[in-house]
Order: structure tokens, then C-alpha cells, then sequence
């Protein structure tokens, strides 16, 4: 009975630090929209690119040259024309919604942290009921390593570092007023 009595808590505690990570990001998403790579960059059926370097400028695009035609010594590749160069027209709109997408991504990672934050402190300070207190710091937890997931290929070096340092300090902070009895 009491093996199973600790299988149903644990079951429970995994339960509530899933499922209350999956609430935050939900009510994260709802509240807080992503950008819409579609807004930003519709997609026309028919395209027609910029074919001058001019042109191009024009529509927010990046003209890429392309290099000198080298001699190939064959007469058919001889007769095929080379453009000049080619057109990326989405180049300003492209580097637009990566702006808003990095603006994004860093706001919902401040937002998971402060609600892990605010889960690891609700959890260490329920003495009362211990099952819950658990559940809580490890929800908590994995609300960090979500965020910083989420968050990992938008932030600095340094901002890595600050992250892991953080987390760090904060699973040793749990883990001593967790276990400081053992």
C-alpha cells in the first residue's frame, strides 16, 4: 500500500508540473500574440522579382551579385547569358519580423521566468502540504528550462552565461531547503 501510495504522488506531482507549464504557455499565447510571419511576408502566387539592382532597392530588397561567368571551354554553356545579379525583395521585411520575433521571444521568456520564479517561491514556503510544495518548485523548474529553451537561440553569450547562472543558483537554493534534513 505504501508503494503505491508514493506512485499516485509522484504521479500527481508530475501531473500538476506539466500540466501547469502547459497553462502558462496557453494563457501566454493568448494574451500575448507571436508576430505572424505571414503578415510580415505574404505570400503572392505570382511573384515577379526585381531583375536590376535598381528595382530591387526599391522594394526593401538586397541585390546579390552574382560572380564573373567563367569560360568553361564548351560552346553551349558559352551561349547561356549570366545575370548580372539576383534580387532578395523580402531582405527589409525579413529582417523586420526577426526584430519583432526577438522582441518576442524575450519578453516571453521574462514572463515564464517570473512565473517560475513565482512557482519555486509558492513551493518552498507550503509546509503544510508538502505534495504540492513539491510540485510547485519543480513546475517552477521547468518553467525555467522552457523559457531559456524558448529563449536560447535569440539571447547574447553573456545573456547565456546570466541565464545558466541563474538557474543554477536556483536549483541549489531549492535543493537546500528541499533537502537540508538529509
Amino acid at each position: 500500500m505504501n508503494k503505491q501510495s508514493k506512485v499516485l504522488k509522484w504521479t500527481l506531482i508530475i501531473g500538476i508540473v506539466i500540466v501547469l507549464n502547459m497553462f502558462f504557455n496557453y494563457v501566454l499565447s493568448l494574451v500575448y500574440k507571436e508576430p505572424d510571419y505571414n503578415v510580415f511576408l505574404p505570400q503572392q502566387q505570382i511573384v515577379e522579382a526585381p531583375t536590376t539592382k535598381e528595382d530591387c532597392l526599391k522594394v526593401g530588397g538586397q541585390w546579390i551579385v552574382n560572380p564573373p561567368s567563367v569560360k568553361t571551354g564548351s560552346s553551349y554553356f558559352d551561349n547561356i547569358k549570366i545575370p548580372p545579379g539576383y534580387c532578395n525583395a523580402d531582405f527589409l521585411r525579413q529582417q523586420e519580423f526577426e526584430k519583432m520575433q526577438k522582441v518576442y521571444d524575450r519578453n516571453v521568456f521574462i514572463t515564464l521566468v517570473l512565473l517560475g520564479a513565482l512557482c519555486v517561491l509558492i513551493g518552498n514556503f507550503l509546509k503544510k502540504n508538502m505534495l504540492i510544495g513539491i510540485a510547485l518548485s519543480l513546475a517552477g523548474i521547468l518553467s525555467f528550462i522552457i523559457a531559456s529553451m524558448r529563449y536560447w537561440s535569440s539571447a547574447d553569450n553573456l545573456i547565456k552565461v546570466i541565464i545558466l547562472g541563474i538557474a543554477l543558483v536556483i536549483l541549489v537554493w531549492v535543493a537546500v531547503k528541499k533537502f537540508k534534513d538529509n
